[in-house]
């Protein structure tokens, strides 16, 4: 089949002066096809008749009302599965080789009779007017703090306009990761755009029951920092498509940048955040120039940050626990039956009493969990060693697992009672001399096989006072065999 540039080069040739058989030639062409599209004038395109005719008889003709019915009730069906139903209610009809042909006969109908398509409509951007922020998980890309996993989130702020963007490590999308994310990056951008814009967070958007729009933390935000809200429509997250675009290419760029460094380890959270914050400065580089258009239309931060903690009065329980966000804490004894004040902040809370600050403990995330101390509860656990062994909380109550191991073998040895009272002996022991101390004795202990008690343990520490560090270890040192090392120089000079 002759093409469109055969033609033209054909054309050019001849106005050059070239003979017939010599521009044909050139031109990839018969000479009579060459004097025929001479003297047409046209190029084969121009020429060619559409093609509107079919090719062979259409397999599906008689059944092809029975497939638009099923299409027009259910758009989604698929070609395959309306085929694989065809085969079933006509057996021997249809082989499998016209599958494809079914598939086509399917996509002609949906582009000419089928449903409308949604449609995305590119939106004009204005300098200094939105930002969009989300939560996105890095699980995926394999990070570890010293050789332990580091599972976590980055709360991802952008500007629409530029591009800019910032973020920082949190692990759960409560509001103060929320806080103190968006607030961070206000901070880090120097001013404030018009609105902010995320996606239908529980901690942000109220359900649409719910008169409000916005819970009433959330607005209380906005209107310190003076911006304006904005929330995407349910099952619509192309609405915050900047900033769900903008998640792929960190991600990506973040996944490059690993290789580039060639470990997925880092020595502490800090080295981690600060490679992270110059993967932002680099991505930053190139939109120095839009993000001075948005600067000087935005407005001036507030003179100060919002607190980014929730505060929450309790009581402690007579377990010695507070209940907060679903999740259970310990606390001091002495603190039994007092209403104390909680700052939940994102990574921790703070207990508070009598305006002092009595407790600071990792937060714990999700819900229905617990974190039990226990310094907090020992002095009375070790007077009732039989509440030990049906203790709710009782697997907080190994801080490590050499006093996990050394309870079962307690257990192993004594009856049930008396393997409590041992265990929390030993705990009292760690409790008052320091649990590192007798950590490092037990380790030594169980290592050189000693049927561990609680006088044992207390001996060994005053070892350890008196200038001994724990326990000597029994180590054995086989005899080296040096005939293997002359079998191996005899191989050497035979080889």
């Amino acid at each position: 089949m002759v093409k469109d540039s055969q033609v033209r080069r054909l054309r050019k040739m001849e106005q050059q002066g070239k003979k017939l058989y010599e521009s044909a030639a050139r031109s990839g062409m018969d000479e009579k096809t060459a004097r025929k599209y001479l003297k047409l004038g046209k190029l084969p395109s121009e020429v060619r008749a559409d093609h509107r005719w079919k090719t062979r008889e259409d397999a599906f003709k008689d059944v092809w009302e029975e497939v638009r019915v099923n299409l027009t009730i259910n758009p989604g069906l698929e070609g395959k599965t309306i085929f694989r139903y065809l085969q079933r209610k006509y057996p021997g009809k249809f082989e499998d080789g016209q599958l494809r042909t079914l598939q086509r006969r399917i996509k002609a109908w949906r582009a000419l009779e089928g449903p409308f398509k949604e449609v995305y409509f590119d939106q004009r951007h204005v300098a200094g007017k939105l930002c969009e922020s989300d939560f996105s998980s890095m699980n995926k890309l394999g990070i570890s703090i010293r050789g332990v996993p580091f599972n976590h989130l980055i709360y991802h702020f952008v500007l629409v306009y530029s591009n800019w963007e910032t973020g920082n490590v949190c692990f759960s999308e409560c509001f103060e990761s929320l806080s103190f994310g968006l607030q961070n990056s206000l901070w880090k951008l120097g001013k404030v755009p018009e609105e902010h814009q995320t996606d239908r967070l529980t901690t942000a958007v109220n359900k649409n029951t719910n008169p409000e729009e916005f819970t009433w933390r959330y607005n209380a935000l906005l209107n310190h920092y003076g911006l304006r809200g904005r929330k995407t429509n349910p099952g619509s997250p192309h609405e915050n498509g900047d900033i769900e675009q903008r998640h792929n290419r960190f991600k990506k760029a973040l996944e490059q940048a690993l290789m580039l460094r060639g470990s997925r380890d880092f020595d502490s959270r800090e080295e981690y955040a600060d490679f992270l914050g110059k993967l932002f400065k680099q991505l930053n580089s190139g939109r120095e120039v839009k993000l001075k258009e948005e600067l000087r239309v935005m407005k001036n931060l507030p003179a100060d940050k919002l607190d980014i903690f929730k505060r929450m009065k309790v009581k402690v329980t007579k377990g010695s626990t507070i209940r907060v966000n679903h999740n259970v804490y310990s606390v001091n004894s002495r603190l039994i039956g007092e209403r104390v004040l909680v700052k939940l902040y994102p990574e921790n809370l703070e207990v508070w009493y009598a305006q002092r600050c009595v407790e600071k403990i990792p937060r714990l995330r999700g819900e229905g969990k617990h974190r039990i101390n226990y310094r907090h509860i020992i002095e009375w656990l070790v007077r009732k060693p039989g509440a030990f062994e049906n203790y709710r909380y009782r697997e907080d109550l190994f801080p490590t697992s050499r006093f996990r191991i050394v309870y079962d073998q307690l257990k192993r040895r004594h009856s049930e009672r008396k393997a409590s009272r041992e265990y929390l002996k030993i705990l009292y022991l760690a409790f008052k001399e320091g649990q590192e101390l007798v950590d490092r004795i037990l380790l030594g202990l169980i290592e050189n096989g000693e049927d561990i008690g609680s006088d044992l343990v207390e001996r060994s520490i005053e070892r350890s006072k008196g200038g001994s560090v724990g326990l000597e270890r029994k180590v054995k040192i086989e005899e080296v065999n040096l005939s293997a090392y002359d079998s191996l120089l005899a191989s050497k000079e035979a080889v």
